[in-house]
């Protein structure tokens, strides 16, 4: 394997002095990060891949690990100040660093970095998560000038690589059209992945990317980097690849109308990068991203999911009381945990009986429910089912009381017509009396309503308007601080109520990142749930997050038959949004029994590891499993989506089973009165033939699918 020379940033925690030439590792249970000290006592990066021991590791001088703007460094700066006196650059010399043991697990390096001149000092830190292969990163700025300073750039990593060849994977697409996924080969000069939306941020590109060296890699084969941003505004992912045909990668929150005025003794923390490295092939990077994400990611992440059902495509606006009764008996009938009353429920002044008006009054609506919530409550539990609400908290519409009593609430600019997105506007959550307000409305719907058990919180509308009359000169610390006043009303709402689940919305896949994950159980990847298209979306979020954190409906969006498109919701956290009162005799039986048979095979499909087997972007098919941990269990999915006539294929040969084990294979979620796919259904067969000879699982039906489990004997 060759060596490439990454840079990239790290951690505080016992101060240590530091002498010239001295090497600082990081390291996992199967990848090493090393560093050393100049004699300038500037921080360089020596060595990231395979782990190797620091001593064995020459020192190298070549690029500096965190480079300033405003010296010498002639490309794009990991940081960039301009100080009070109008001096725009930055000397960072290492002053000192420590490591500090969290667990047995997780290891803390930070490096303290000041500057000679000016009193300016940047923390930078990784967190190594040895036995999951992942380091997170993230950068401290702090100052004590006597009058404030702007920061420009503040990326939170840097990251140089020495390769023949680079290979970015990145992911992009617009509402209903989530997550395509593009590589390409990387050449001399910049290329950016970035976000200027604000709110919504992931809309049109998303933080996450793969990057291959030397080749491109395949799921078993190659070195690869995947790393994602735990941030849910505007963000960058910058690569540059220079002169020498060395690439430099920064991630972090976008600079774009960004100079952030920072106050004396104040600190600017970034958010976290996360990545893994891998030299076999995208899939392990996966698997480690996945590992990674049920221990620290999300919330509860090694816990159970609700399975439910949404009434928004069987009612959207128009339901009563009695309608809605009568969906507490269908959710019961057809055997999910949950019913999801989506959005329209409130407002009185204005009722929300379209997407127009209401947004801000968070009142139950008197004609609709003359009971209000606290009755719904009592009706869903008398069916045995739990009941959740939707919110959009963050947003206001123009016409609505809340809009009339503060005006100056919402981004607006002045001098300027408001402009409208989805007929609504954005609050200005800077305003610490609107953090108030939303953390309110959530925290009045759980206290007051103990029986909610479930919140899908919505973000329909990018940031535009971009003034808050509460920042006053400091506007361009708007972008930054929005997400960070987003992030502490979510802390005081799990400080108050730490485990109720909820669903991360945003228009469909507008916020897909670990910096709002945290506080949630899952997120919604699209609004588009044909089932062909979400094959393609939710094979791309599964390079870097879990299936229990992905949530997968069933819905009558698309054209094909409900067996195919329940067996692509199976592939993540199972839901359903259609007219069950609608449904046949045939229909309602077999979804009942998938209901059952998801709920005894989440386990594997929400904590296995997850082993793509056939690519759809090969166009005619696609196949992917979850192992669970023992390799006693596994669940295997195969779909057919438009093959050319005539196509013949091979078996599907399986991946991570042990091949000295012996399996039973089974075919179920087969709709009643159909044949199933599987010609080897029932056999007892070892690993060892599953993985070198594989299974017959796909025919050259157009949509047709198939559900595979697999047990130890």
């Amino acid at each position: 394997m060759r060596k490439h020379y990454f840079l990239l940033t790290i951690i505080f925690l016992t101060w240590s002095v530091v002498r010239a030439q001295e090497r600082i590792d990081v390291h996992t249970r199967n990848m090493s990060l090393v560093f050393n000290v100049g004699a300038d006592k500037k921080l360089y990066q020596s060595y990231m891949g395979s782990r190797i021991a620091a001593a064995a590791v020459p020192a190298d001088t070549t690029v500096e690990s965190y480079p300033q703007g405003g010296g010498s460094y002639l490309f794009e700066p990991a940081i960039r100040m301009v100080h009070a006196d109008g001096n725009p650059s930055l000397d960072l010399r290492v002053a000192s660093w420590k490591v500090d043991s969290m667990d047995t697990n997780v290891r803390v390096t930070s490096i303290l970095m000041k500057d000679p001149v000016y009193p300016v000092s940047v923390v930078l830190e990784l967190r190594a998560y040895s036995r999951e292969d992942v380091i997170t990163s993230k950068v401290l700025i702090r100052h004590d000038e006597p009058q404030p300073v702007k920061v420009s750039h503040f990326a939170s990593s840097m990251l140089h690589f020495h390769a023949d060849s680079y290979w970015l994977t990145q992911f992009h697409g617009d509402w209903a059209r989530e997550m395509h996924m593009d590589e390409s080969r990387l050449t001399s000069g910049i290329k950016i992945v970035d976000s200027k939306l604000g709110s919504r941020a992931d809309m049109y590109q998303t933080p996450a990317f793969l990057l291959s060296l030397d080749r491109s890699s395949s799921e078993e084969e190659g070195e690869v980097l995947a790393g994602t941003l735990a941030w849910s505004g505007s963000f960058q992912l910058l690569f540059e690849v220079d002169e020498k045909d060395r690439l430099s990668v920064a991630a972090g929150m976008n600079p774009y109308a960004s100079d952030y005025v920072l106050d004396p003794g104040k600190t600017l923390p970034t958010p976290e990068f996360i990545f893994t490295y891998s030299n076999k092939g995208r899939g392990q990077a996966s698997r480690n991203l996945h590992a990674w994400a049920r221990s620290y990611g999300v919330l509860n992440g090694k816990g159970p999911r609700m399975t439910l059902l949404n009434n928004w495509e069987s009612t959207q606006f128009a339901f009563n009381e009695p309608k809605l009764d009568s969906l507490f008996g269908e959710t019961r009938k057809l055997g999910a945990d949950l019913f999801l009353l989506d959005d329209g429920w409130f407002g009185n002044k204005y009722p929300r009986n379209d997407d127009h008006t209401s947004l801000g009054d968070w009142q139950e609506n008197k004609t609709k429910l003359p009971h209000g919530i606290a009755r719904l409550e009592k009706a869903a539990a008398a069916q045995g089912v739990k009941f959740g609400i939707w919110v959009e908290p963050e947003m206001v519409s123009p016409k609505s009381e809340l809009y009339e009593k503060h005006p100056d609430w919402v981004l607006k600019l002045p001098n300027r017509s408001e402009h409208y997105f989805r007929n609504q506007l954005v609050l200005d959550l800077v305003n610490p009396a609107v953090q108030d307000f939303v953390f309110k409305t959530v925290d009045d719907l759980l206290t007051q309503h103990s029986g909610i058990a479930y919140i899908k919180w919505d973000c329909n509308r990018m940031m535009t308007n971009e003034y808050s009359p509460y920042l006053g000169f400091r506007q361009t610390n708007l972008y930054v601080d929005y997400v960070r006043s987003l992030y502490a009303v979510l802390d005081r709402l799990r400080a108050k109520h730490p485990s109720v689940p909820m669903m991360l919305c945003s228009g469909g896949g507008g916020r897909t990142d670990y910096g709002a994950l945290k506080y949630f159980t899952e997120f919604w990847p699209s609004d588009n749930t044909d089932a062909v298209e979400r094959v393609y979306i939710q094979w791309g979020y599964s390079y870097f997050f879990p299936a229990n954190t992905i949530a997968c409906h069933v819905t009558s969006w698309g054209k094909e038959p409900l067996k195919f498109r329940t067996d692509v919701a199976m592939m993540g956290r199972l839901g359903y949004d259609l007219d069950v009162s609608k449904m046949k005799e045939k229909e309602l039986a077999f979804s009942q029994q998938a209901l059952k048979d998801y709920r005894r095979l989440s386990g594997t499909i929400g904590q296995g590891d997850l082993f793509r087997l056939l690519s759809p972007y090969d166009r005619e098919r696609a196949a992917l499993m979850y192992v669970d941990a023992d390799k006693k269990k596994a669940v295997l999915f195969g779909y057919v989506l438009y093959p050319r006539y005539g196509s013949t294929w091979p078996p599907v040969k399986l991946q991570g089973l042990d091949g000295q084990k012996s399996y039973r294979v089974r075919e179920i979620n087969r709709y009643p009165g159909v044949h199933g796919v599987l010609v080897e259904d029932g056999k007892k067969l070892s690993g060892e033939y599953l993985m070198k000879v594989g299974l017959n699982i796909l025919r050259a039906d157009a949509l047709s699918s198939a559900v595979i489990e697999i047990t130890e004997e």
